[in-house]
């Protein structure tokens, strides 16, 4: 018997559909896109929905509805992470032909979801079904050109006195690069940005020496407020910050895990109960710099599944 599912548009509202070929055999399930083919043997499906909180252009929020489809194993925990707007009743059909329970997420909190898919089972994946978008060969040539020639153009105006004539220009260039849609052209109007990538990741690499932040170099990272909070910086996802401190619900320490080839970090509270669960890569000397400057406890373990799966239940807020 050969079943098959097929997304009917991308996880957020306005983003393109995967390529994502879904199947089960009668044995397994299949997951196929982008000449990329992963095989799990899942107890159960679980149909997501939550609620994600971004910054907006205006420096206020929005909320955007991210939903998808993930493999369980019998744990509870992800083997295959599938994000996508998949049809609910194409869903429950495939369920039921493959004789596979479906969990249906729709009505559960956010935070609830959130932390169960932030629960990787050993050889977790997640599968976008969206290829790597490839730039026309002449597009980077033509950028860094016309950055180039924005950079001669600038530096003879205000050489000249004409600071104001640059201004004025780069001015109607950005208007027009809102009205046309070709952002590439930025670089023409604002030489700069061409030296803002290894300046940004400078900076970066100088404040994680001096243990002002933790985290991958693409994120998600660790800082502390003004107000003395923690802050998790999740790109344009807005998480609430944390308190610090021994008092209920306040950061402690971190606990930075190995557990069957996965790693992460759990947000401690002064009763060693986790807070917030963020899995993924996270470079132990960044984290110690970091909690030394900013006096938290850290404890760094090789932990079992029962102790996985325990902070995991126990845990209320995560970033999957």
């Amino acid at each position: 018997m050969d079943v098959r599912l097929v997304p009917c548009g991308g996880a957020i509202a306005g983003a393109p559909c995967p390529s994502t070929v879904l199947s089960w055999d009668g044995d397994a399930l299949t997951a196929s896109a982008d000449g990329e083919s992963v095989r799990v043997r899942p107890a159960s499906l679980y149909h997501y929905f939550y609620d994600q909180v971004m910054e907006a252009p205006d420096s206020g929020s929005s909320t955007q509805l991210v939903t998808g489809l993930a493999a369980l194993d019998a744990d509870g925990l992800v083997m295959l992470d599938l994000p996508a707007n998949w049809q609910p009743s194409q869903v429950r059909d495939f369920a039921m032909q493959a004789g596979l329970p479906l969990v249906d997420g729709e009505r559960e909190p956010g935070p609830k979801v959130r932390s169960l898919l932030s629960g990787r089972a050993p050889g977790w994946r997640r599968l976008h079904g969206l290829g790597a978008p490839r730039p026309a060969r002449w597009r980077m040539p033509l950028i860094y050109g016309a950055g180039l020639a924005g950079l001669v153009l600038m530096v003879y105006l205000v050489s000249a006195g004409l600071g104001t004539a640059w201004r004025g220009l780069a001015t109607v260039g950005m208007l027009l690069i809102d009205l046309i849609q070709v952002k590439w052209l930025m670089v023409a109007f604002s030489p700069m940005l061409l030296a803002v990538g290894p300046i940004r990741a400078g900076l970066r690499r100088r404040r994680a020496r001096m243990g002002a932040i933790a985290g991958p170099p693409v994120g998600p990272n660790l800082s502390i407020t003004a107000a003395g909070g923690l802050h998790i910086d999740q790109g344009r996802e807005k998480l609430p910050d944390i308190a610090i401190g021994h008092a209920d619900g306040g950061v402690a320490s971190l606990l930075l895990y190995q557990h069957e080839g996965l790693s992460g970090l759990f947000v401690m509270d002064g009763r060693n109960q986790p807070l917030h669960h963020i899995p993924g890569p996270w470079s132990p000397d960044d984290l110690h710099r970091f909690t030394e400057r900013n006096r938290l406890g850290l404890a760094v373990h090789r932990i079992t599944r029962q102790e996985y799966l325990a902070l995991l239940r126990a845990c209320r807020h995560a970033s999957p």
